[in-house]
């Protein structure tokens, strides 16, 4: 099996290299795919055969520009026309814009996108950035604002996903694998695991991009941290049954097959569970939503597929010493036989419904904090934890000019209407003063840009496209379509609304089906369903409360609660198949009140250190300098510990215990008494006897 899994990952390692070169950035990677705006982006496609975006170079002297920083803007702009001089521009750049106050200048330089989406402006605004700094006089600030220099920006920050971020993940499950198993041996077999399964995923992605799934930068982040989070999970598990049955079978290959009878449906049912609520994503309408989901699917998938063949091999091939210093001997003491989660069990044992009670009304009090989410959006000044310099150029802009220069509204109409349509534009509250400008025809269209008097990621600007439409919509035969940046931004408003009424049933649903079948009943999947929704409401309760009050972040994007509710259910619900697989299996001996309290003590431990290792995947999203991924690191880093130390070990544990054998409803363990034989004593073949009965 090793052998194989070497061939194949050698095999596959040039075409994963392959994947961070096939990442699709371009605007359709992430618009939605049926919205107003995405039709406008095709229709474009008529005028030029490259979308174009604008980069705002900002000049500011708060003293006032000089004669010398004039000569300088003229040597810079006659830099920037110079055919070849900066990638995907042509020459045809827009008329310096003098500040009337004398402080700042600004040019509008289009950048046409090709294949390589915002890397192609990246590459741009870099050689802009280079011509404007050469031989800058002092005290000359210079800034490259506007669309394309907040995309610069966004994907400087994305590539630390290539790098840094990556880094940083191994290191955070190493640590946390040896505080786990205290071992200076055992955290390499499941993180060597987690790093093979990382290769395949790669390659296995990359050829689904030839079948026309599409991967975007968050799409590929995600696929990486859910690959070391949920894959080090199965192998948490994996390895803390074979431990167990190490201390019944002498024969090692004996013991892993008995470890992998017992716990992989557990294991393939949490990843049949993320999968499968991933892939629900594919009825969202947001292309970046929709997208995430065979891109992680086919990561999960890859995932358990290692984890239940290759880390098998190599726990057998290393042999017991691989626990050292703590090897299981047969006979041996199991580990959690005194541990806390041991204690805990005690304790709801004598007290379970006050426990839940309890636990539950102050989760629910805690969940109160999300009626002050502040989800719809935030303006592009405060998706940055730091000011970067597109920000600041854009603020600097805004004093002289207006603030949807730069990022206009894009309408194409029919050429018989397009005066009528530009008339009803220029007329419309919230476009700038003699804001509205005929492009060119072809085709029979037109292209009208409208600049706007507010800032185009402001609701202010949202509100005035939803006016242009109205006005433009109801001419005869005009056909006019308003997209371009603010028209986009509210199209991914509408589509983040409707995939938040549609997604999240339907991945409830999914959840639902898949634990039903595992724990063959009705009333534990329900039961599971309502804490984890709970865990969910009250990570967002408390990150609600941090986000304004501790970070003071502006907002939240649209899209994000949905990403977090998605991360935390698929991936917090394995938890409690874990532990509830485990009481299900102990409930046919000993009954449900008893088979509870000894699956908590089972499973606390490595539940624990799951979520552990889980918690801090995403927690590494928070050194990230984007708003939206800091706060979906901090909520679902959140949530997976509320799940693992809270919702999981007291609350299910305790309701579990409370409800008893009903909780199997309606299966027949539903109705057999909840009294069972005694943990079994001898070897192994007797406990498997007890077991079967």
């Amino acid at each position: 099996m090793l052998i194989g899994w070497i061939i194949v990952i050698a095999g596959l390692m040039p075409l994963g290299q392959k994947l961070s070169g096939a990442q699709s950035n371009e605007m359709s990677s992430w618009l939605p795919g049926s919205a107003e705006s995405t039709k406008v982006v095709e229709l474009q496609k008529h005028f030029r055969p490259d979308a174009i975006s604008n980069a705002n170079e900002v000049y500011y002297r708060a003293s006032g520009l000089t004669e010398e920083d004039r000569q300088a803007i003229a040597d810079d702009l006659r830099a920037f026309a110079v055919p070849g001089a900066i990638k995907g521009v042509t020459g045809d750049i827009g008329a310096p814009q003098w500040g009337a106050d004398g402080t700042t200048m600004q040019v509008e330089i289009p950048i046409a996108i090709k294949d390589g989406g915002w890397k192609d402006l990246a590459d741009a605004v870099k050689q802009i950035k280079k011509i404007a700094e050469k031989d800058r006089p002092s005290g000359l600030h210079t800034y490259s604002a506007g669309p394309a220099g907040i995309a610069a920006d966004q994907s400087e920050a994305f590539q630390s996903i290539d790098g840094s971020l990556l880094f940083i993940t191994i290191g955070v499950v190493i640590v946390i694998l040896l505080l786990t198993y205290r071992s200076p041996t055992l955290w390499f077999v499941p993180l060597l695991s987690a790093i093979f399964a990382l290769f395949a995923a790669w390659a296995v992605v990359y050829l689904s991009t030839k079948a026309g799934v599409t991967v975007n930068g968050q799409s590929f982040a995600v696929l990486n941290i859910m690959i070391f989070g949920a894959g080090t999970d199965y192998a948490l598990l994996l390895i803390a049954r074979y431990r167990e049955e190490l201390r019944h079978y002498e024969d090692r290959h004996e013991a892993m097959a008995h470890a992998l009878h017992r716990a992989g449906p557990a294991i393939v049912a949490s990843a049949a569970t993320v999968a499968l609520s991933m892939l629900v994503l594919l009825v969202a309408e947001m292309n970046s939503t929709q997208g995430m989901g065979p891109v992680c699917a086919l990561g999960i998938a890859v995932g358990l597929l290692v984890m239940i063949t290759l880390l098998p091999a190599l726990l057998v091939i290393c042999g017991r010493w691989v626990f050292w210093p703590k090897v299981p001997h047969v006979g041996s003491e199991q580990a959690h036989a005194n541990g806390v989660w041991t204690r805990v069990g005690r304790v709801i044992d004598k007290r379970s419904r006050p426990v839940w009670i309890v636990t539950a009304v102050v989760l629910g009090a805690l969940a109160l904090g999300i009626t002050g989410l502040k989800a719809d959006g935030v303006e592009l000044a405060d998706s940055f934890t730091k000011k970067p310099d597109s920000v600041k150029g854009m603020e600097i802009a805004a004093r002289s000019f207006p603030r949807g220069e730069g990022d206009p509204l894009v309408v194409i109409t029919k050429a018989d209407s397009a005066d009528t349509v530009a008339a009803k534009v220029q007329g419309t509250q919230g476009i700038a003063p003699r804001g509205v400008v005929k492009l060119g025809t072809e085709n029979g269209r037109t292209e009208i840009w409208a600049t706007l008097s507010d800032g185009p990621d402001t609701s202010a600007a949202r509100d005035t496209v939803d006016r242009v439409r109205d006005a433009v919509h109801p001419i005869p035969d005009a056909e006019a379509k308003v997209g371009g940046g603010p028209a986009m931004a509210l199209d991914a408003a509408k589509a983040s609304r409707h995939d938040d009424k549609v997604v999240i049933p339907l991945i409830l649903l999914a959840v639902l089906f898949v634990l039903c079948l595992l724990l063959r009943a009705i009333m534990a999947p329900v039961i599971l369903i309502l804490t984890v929704v709970l865990s969910f409401a009250t990570a967002l309760g408390i990150s609600s409360l941090v986000f304004n009050r501790v970070f003071d972040f502006a907002g939240m994007d649209t899209g994000m609660p949905l990403l977090i509710f998605v991360f935390l259910v698929a991936l917090g619900i394995d938890y409690n198949i874990f532990l509830m697989h485990r009481v299900r299996e102990e409930a046919q001996h000993r009954g449900t009140r008893q088979g509870a309290v000894v699956g908590l003590a089972a499973t606390g431990g490595v539940i624990t250190s799951a979520g552990l290792v889980l918690a801090a995947t995403f927690a590494v999203f928070t050194t990230m300098p984007l708003v939206s991924f800091v706060e979906m690191g901090f909520a679902v880093a959140l949530g997976v510990l509320l799940d693992t130390f809270i919702v999981r070990s007291v609350l299910v544990t305790a309701l579990t215990h409370d409800i008893g054998q009903k909780s199997w409803w309606p299966s027949r363990l539903a109705q057999q008494p909840d009294v069972g034989v005694r943990p079994a004593e001898g070897s192994g073949r007797d406990r498997d006897e007890v077991l079967a009965r």
